[in-house]
């Protein structure tokens, strides 16, 4: 897809219905087109078509023009005519510390609603207001930090935020605003849009304003007789102590003790949320988020102790200016604390790290039904409904609260509670607490998982909330009801007793190593994206940890039992959990008959109440998922059904058994076509010892090792740290070391070691086998080192290698420059680079530098956690010159060739800025393929862009292609 020009910028870049056809995705490879002739050409020549022809076929940009409204289609072959298209504006960013998380939130929606009759422009609005038309390419970014410093060539601007509504209201029919926080969620933006004329997704900008303020909302709630948590307004830092005092003494709180929860009035995801204790500790919180900018309405409530949390979406489906809200299945958000049954204060908050980054030290679980009675749940139902009415919310909204069973009611401390307010049940009692008029809409997010539970895809929901805001607009209405003509005629041929011609992919995830959270991620990631392909029926599967216990004593065990490790055959809705032990739990769940009949007969009362509501409405099209039970099955049999099914199997597994050559020697064995390089390429790449062995012989053309020493886990429990840190400074003869596992990803257990006394540190850790290393634990600043779980068993000691700091400034960040700072004294810089082709023949994508925003290390959160970190994709030529990046990867394409990769792969190294020397860290044979993974932002730099859909299915075809080659 090629970039829109300069001059077309202002029409905003449009990733049209065009794109679409890559839900086709059947023209990735068309291995019947290029019959014969494949096989005379090179591999590189044959990535090539693979990679340009299914751009040119499926990737086409159309700019839509200003003064041209919703356009029609044409007709289809079959006689019918095709529906007209809509022109869907997103906008993402704004001012929040939740901007991050918005980017992501939009990335989403815009792979999910992706159809031939929409044409969707990509907007962002910086944390000055400044407004920007950018490409749909930019929404694949990490963060906006990404590109926040380069708007000013990258993007279109607009002047004022005036101009930008003008540009709206001539260039798209209907906004979807994706702004999470202030200016997207307090009417703001909202009112903007109003004044223009704009339709737009979502409740109207005075209602906005009053839910999106915690403390009004609650008082709104409040005098509409809910039950409601006490809680006391900081406005300014003049507040008196004397009258919070008062309200301290009125609750029942002691002065000095008493736990209280402190929070902004007015933001989300999290953010600022805290807990003090005493009248003084609370003070100085509220202060500290009015000092810091946060806001300048604290609320101080009592704290919740006992209680369990819900979040419940509510969507309405109503038509015109008619509201009919219905409330999905809530879900119960379970706090678990690692470890230990005491729980540190930030572990009793449901917090931003705990939101989007799935890691089971995140110590969080969900539960959809909720496991609460089935009276509770109705009443949540029809408590969030109510709640949707009162405060006049449209389209859909999540409402977050607490259920406090009566054992646990006086732990609320709810004074004078008055026995008729509506939550007081018999069983305990129920308290709204938050209002979220945007949701986040990342891909497991609350609003897929609610939707998913009741037979809604992620494409299905989010088309029905659009088509739902244009029944709203009488020049959108015939939209909504060609749309859904358009949707209930495809749903009925899927549903059609015959054949299906489609190939089967199954994706595998999950695994039982440290990095088995992000496989979860991954996974889900390329079957989404997979399974949009129509001519590919796309199957998830979960490899099943074999126990729960992480002990090293089992080890061996597990290692012997490869064949008969468990896989789980996965429903849509059961993928859409936050880690791998809530995904398996969420199946055993599923197949326990009083677990099972709960759920069915709570699904099939929300399914009921939405036939009820929309009935009369003639723009629903259907509920598009089969509710199944999952399955669980041998690793072995799985291999035996994907054989006689013909299907290709996508590994997702990293680490383990997914990436050492054990999974892929099975499916070899079984001729089961598979992703990725074969067996003793992954054998030689998870083992960096002899990654850097196979390398050896490259030093004269560039391709340079790390020395390293390799010692046990029982060596280093055995060894004086002080010898052995001696031996080690003799042996490297070097300042610093790098420890990390032989076998790990994800910089899991990586840390730099500058002393003794570092050494000490990190070696109790592994004796207490604690799962994670506290932040500046070690002499060197450093962010939180999650360590290997199940334990390593040998750990690599090698040279730090020193890069020089790289600063990314930006106007949008207060700067009065955009830019790159860096010094560029050590002339090294660190960066991941993809391959991706044919054995013998690997093609390199453009590298990325990540910048480190805390320590000399990348995180998890910086690795995988979208709306963290900072990739530069390709690197800025102020830092590596053209000559020196062409030789990096040349360079690049050696090596991996050397190792016999194929299919993809991702490459860690540094590389010298001035002449393209690469020295190499580690090879991963099944990198991460997160949303915001490194892969993407290269993919998408490639001339011309692979978008993500097209990427995964390029992989899967490549497997493909060997298969028919062997």
């Amino acid at each position: 897809m090629a970039v829109a020009t300069q001059s077309a910028m202002f029409t905003g870049f449009s990733r049209p219905a065009q794109v679409a056809a890559a839900g086709k995705c059947s023209t990735a490879i068309k291995l019947s087109f290029f019959g014969a002739h494949l096989s005379s050409l090179t591999a590189k020549c044959r990535l090539n078509l693979i990679i340009k022809g299914a751009d040119k076929r499926t990737f086409s940009v159309r700019n839509t023009r200003v003064a041209v409204k919703i356009q029609s289609t044409g007709q289809e072959t079959d006689g019918r005519k095709r529906e007209e298209v809509l022109r869907v504006a997103l906008i993402c960013g704004g001012p929040s510390a939740e901007r991050g998380i918005s980017l992501n939130s939009a990335r989403s929606v815009l792979d999910h609603i992706q159809a031939e009759d929409l044409s969707v422009s990509c907007y962002y609005i910086d944390c000055q207001l400044n407004a920007y038309a950018i490409s749909s390419a930019q929404m694949y970014s990490n963060t906006p930090a990404d590109f926040d410093f380069k708007l000013d060539s990258l993007a279109q601007g607009f002047k004022s935020l005036s101009e930008f509504m003008e540009h709206l209201a001539v260039s798209a029919d209907i906004v979807f605003p994706l702004i999470h926080g202030k200016f997207g969620e307090d009417g703001s933006i909202q009112e903007l849009m109003e004044k223009a004329g704009i339709p737009f997704v979502g409740t109207g900008s005075r209602e906005a304003r009053l839910a999106f303020d915690k403390y009004n909302a609650s008082m709104l709630l409040k005098y509409h007789k809910y039950v409601t948590l006490p809680s006391f307004l900081v406005q300014g830092i003049d507040t008196e102590k004397n009258e919070l005092s008062k309200w301290f003494a009125y609750n029942g709180l002691d002065m000095n003790s008493g736990k209280v929860v402190v929070k902004p009035a007015r933001a989300g995801s999290s953010i600022g949320v805290d807990i003090a204790f005493g009248v003084n500790d609370a003070l100085i919180k509220a202060n500290n988020l009015i000092t810091e900018g946060v806001d300048d309405r604290i609320i101080i409530e009592t704290f919740v102790g006992g209680g369990k949390e819900f979040t419940a979406i509510v969507l309405d489906v109503g038509s015109g200016s008619n509201s009919s809200p219905v409330t999905l299945l809530p879900t119960e958000v379970e706090l678990q604390f690692y470890g230990g049954s005491d729980a540190t204060e930030s572990e009793e908050i449901f917090s931003y790290r705990r939101k989007y980054l799935p890691t089971q030290q995140a110590c969080v679980a969900y539960h959809n039904p909720p496991r609460f009675s089935v009276d509770v749940i109705d009443h949540i139902r029809k408590g969030a409904v109510m709640i949707f009415h009162c405060l006049g919310l449209r389209d859909f909204a999540r409402i977050d609260g607490w259920f406090l069973p009566s054992s646990d009611s006086s732990s609320a401390d709810l004074p004078n509670e008055d026995t008729k307010l509506f939550g007081k049940l018999k069983s305990g009692t129920i308290i709204f607490s938050d209002i979220n008029l945007i949701s986040g809409m990342e891909q497991t997010s609350f609003l897929f998982q609610q939707a998913a539970q009741v037979g809604l895809s992620h494409a299905c929901i989010l088309r029905t909330i659009i088509r739902r805001a244009c029944t709203r607009f009488p020049k959108l209405y015939s939209y909504a009801e060609q749309a859904c003509s358009s949707e209930r005629f495809r749903l009925s041929r899927l549903h059609e007793n015959r054949p299906d011609p489609r190939r089967k992919v199954f994706v595998l995830f999950g695994g039982e190593t440290s990095e088995r959270q992000v496989s979860l991620m991954s996974g889900t990631n390329v079957w989404l994206n997979l399974q949009a392909c129509s001519d590919l029926d796309v199957s998830p599967f979960l490899l099943s940890p074999t126990t729960t216990n992480s002990s090293l004593q089992h080890h061996e065990q597990r290692e012997q039992n490869v064949e008969s490790k468990m896989v789980w055959a996965l429903p849509y809705s059961l993928v859409l959990r936050h880690t791998v032990e809530e995904v398996v739990g969420a199946c055993r769940e599923a197949i326990e008959p009083e677990r099972a009949e709960m759920t069915s007969s709570m699904r099939d009362q929300v399914i009921s109440d939405l036939r009820e509501h929309i009935s009369s409405s003639n723009w629903f099209s259907g509920f598009d998922i089969s509710f199944e039970t999952p399955e669980i099955l041998t690793l072995e049999k799985w291999i035996i059904r994907a054989r006689e099914v013909g299907a290709t199997v996508f590994i997702a597994v990293h680490g383990g058994i997914g990436e050492d050559g054990t999974l892929q020697s099975m499916l070899e064995t079984s001729k089961v076509p598979y992703t990725g390089p074969g067996v003793s390429a992954s054998r030689i790449c998870m083992d960096k010892v002899a990654t850097s062995l196979a390398l050896n012989d490259l030093s004269n053309s560039g391709v340079l090792t790390i020395s390293k020493v390799v010692q046990s886990r029982e060596e280093l429990l055995a060894s004086s740290t002080s010898d052995l840190w001696h031996s080690l400074m003799s042996m490297l003869d070097a300042p610093t070391l790098c420890i990390k596992p032989t076998g790990d990803g994800c910089s899991t257990g990586v840390a730099r070691l500058c002393c003794k006394e570092d050494l000490e540190k990190y070696v109790l850790v592994l004796q207490e086998k604690l799962p994670h290393i506290l932040p500046n634990t070690l002499s060197k600043v450093h962010g939180m080192i999650m360590m290997p779980d199940p334990p390593a068993e040998k750990f690599i000691f090698e040279t730090f290698i020193e890069t020089d700091d790289i600063l990314v400034v930006s106007k949008h960040g207060g700067s009065t420059q955009s830019g790159l700072l860096w010094n560029g004294v050590n002339r090294w810089v660190e960066v991941t680079v993809g391959v991706m082709g044919t054995k013998g023949e690997m093609h390199s994508f453009n590298p990325s530098i990540t910048v480190k925003e805390d320590g000399d290390i990348l995180s998890l959160e910086e690795k995988f956690q979208g709306g963290t970190g900072i990739n530069l994709t390709p690197p800025p030529t102020s830092i590596i010159r053209e000559e020196a990046l062409h030789a990096c990867k040349n360079r690049i394409e050696i090596l991996a060739n050397a190792l016999g990769l194929e299919g993809f792969s991702r490459i860690d190294a540094f590389v010298h800025v001035d002449t393209g020397e690469v020295l190499v860290i580690e090879v991963n044979t099944v990198p991460g393929m997160t949303p915001s993974t490194v892969l993407i932002h290269q993919a998408l730099a490639e001339d011309p862009p692979m978008y993500p859909r097209q990427f995964f299915r390029t992989v899967t075809d490549l497997a493909l292609l060997r298969s028919k080659q062997n």
